[in-house]
């Protein structure tokens, strides 16, 4: 444990008190930050961080100093905005809320979007019910820091029946610091019954700075509640980012999870789905890119707890120069959980002989009428199809970008808004060889 970090974090904590201070919270804070003293940040020797070292992060003392949201220029954001996509935004600048800059639009009766600071004050009680104490369950000293620190993110609540047609992007900045520093976004999304919602969290660098982004979102789903949710995780290449999602589902509630990470110099990406209901079900879609040294490390898990409940997992990574990546998807099929459908995928391609990636597919099952099925694959490009592509002219850069392109886009083109997904599309083709060619082959 490094006590130094944990005594800075420590006295951050009693030195912000006043602004933190929410009745409803306190107890909430005091005892993360009381779990945080106890058991530290994770290490390598946790059999859930094995592969992944974060002393780069926990070696470093970031502040949570930052800019005044309201003086990031217009310019800035309409560079950033995907303005194709007609949607309710929240921006967020190191992690705090900017009004300004923030576009909502006519919504629902009942339905609650807001900046978390306001709502700590306007709906406090509603927010200490549905904070589940998540640090203390998954004893994360990441998600205790979180915990302790909760300021201001995003709480969207929808009533039963609601359906908000347009896309909620919660648009977080991060950069414009001299010094390193931290912000710890907290997004809480409550969905009644027959309620039906599309979620964009982004993450976004706006420079080359060294900061670190330490992120939860909760969701509780009532009996058939509705969720797409898009993680895009866009973070500077000297930046840290460590994020946690963890989702509560009720009967007939069904989730439609994407995750993109393509930033970031050392990234956490943690997903856990509870399916507590018969019906519920979850569908899983995952990109990660890396290069340079880029450390990207994913973990899912999926508890089956219930009978006639699914889960589809689908993870694809690319990495190239001396990049690192990781997976760890686990299923848990409980011993009342027949009748599960299972099933995870997780594919893996190396285009350099210094890239490494450890993937790890998991199933424990405790029922016996289930269907259940996961592989796992590392390679390099496919020979055979590199030597058809040059047959027909193309050369060998084009033709290696040309496959991993349609390698990467197995998971891109499984996103249903169309703005998001040509965007991911354009980026990811520029980060590859002969850029321009081959957005005229995908066109």
């Amino acid at each position: 444990m490094n006590s130094t970090v944990i005594k800075h974090y420590v006295d951050q904590f009693q030195h912000l008190q006043k602004e933190l201070i929410s009745d409803q919270l306190q107890a909430h804070r005091q005892s993360a930050i009381e779990l945080l003293q106890e058991t530290g940040f994770p290490t390598m020797r946790q059999e859930n961080w094995k592969y992944t070292d974060v002393r780069p992060i926990t070696g470093k003392l970031f502040n949570t100093t930052t800019v005044d949201p309201e003086k990031i220029s217009t310019e800035t954001f309409d560079n950033l905005r995907l303005h194709e996509l007609d949607c309710h935004e929240l921006v967020f600048i190191n992690g705090r809320y900017s009004a300004g800059h923030s576009i909502l639009k006519a919504l629902p009766e009942g339905v609650v979007i807001k900046d978390l600071a306001s709502a700590l004050k306007d709906h406090p009680q509603l927010i200490a019910e549905h904070l589940s104490g998540f640090s203390a369950a998954e004893h994360n000293g990441f998600s205790a820091l979180n915990t302790a620190f909760i300021r201001d993110g995003a709480l969207i609540c929808l009533p039963p029946n609601a359906v908000i047609e347009k896309p909620i992007n919660l648009l977080y900045l991060s950069g414009l610091n001299d010094q390193p520093f931290a912000s710890h976004p907290r997004n809480l999304i409550i969905l009644s019954e027959n309620s039906q919602v599309t979620v964009i969290e982004s993450y976004i660098g706006l420079n080359d700075s060294d900061y670190f982004t330490n992120t939860v979102t909760e969701v509780c789903m009532k009996q058939n509640a509705h969720l797409q949710h898009y993680k895009i995780q866009q973070e500077s290449m000297q930046a840290y980012h460590i994020g946690s999602l963890k989702i509560t589902q009720a009967k007939d509630s069904q989730v439609e999870s994407h995750s993109i990470s393509l930033g970031g110099a050392l990234v956490r990406n943690d997903i856990h789905s509870l399916l507590e209901a018969e019906g519920a079900g979850i569908r899983m879609n995952g990109l990660y890119m890396a290069t340079g040294k880029q450390h990207v490390d994913n973990h899912t898990r999926v508890d089956h707890m219930r009978p006639h409940t699914s889960s589809h997992e689908i993870y694809r990574g690319v990495l190239n120069d001396h990049a690192r990546g990781v997976f760890n998807g686990k299923v848990v099929v409980h011993k009342d959980a027949q009748k599960t459908d299972a099933v995870q995928s997780n594919a893996n391609l190396l285009l350099s002989d210094n890239a490494e990636v450890d993937t790890k597919p998991e199933l424990e099952i405790y029922a016996d009428d289930v269907k259940c099925a996961h592989g796992a694959t590392v390679g390099q490009l496919d020979q055979d199809m590199l030597f058809y592509l040059r047959s027909r002219s193309i050369d060998e850069n084009t033709a290696k970008s040309l496959l991993t392109f349609a390698f990467a886009d197995e998971v891109i083109r499984r996103i249903n808004l169309d703005p998001i997904r040509k965007r991911l599309e354009y980026q990811v083709i520029g980060r590859l060889p002969e850029a321009d060619l081959i957005r005229e082959f995908a066109a």
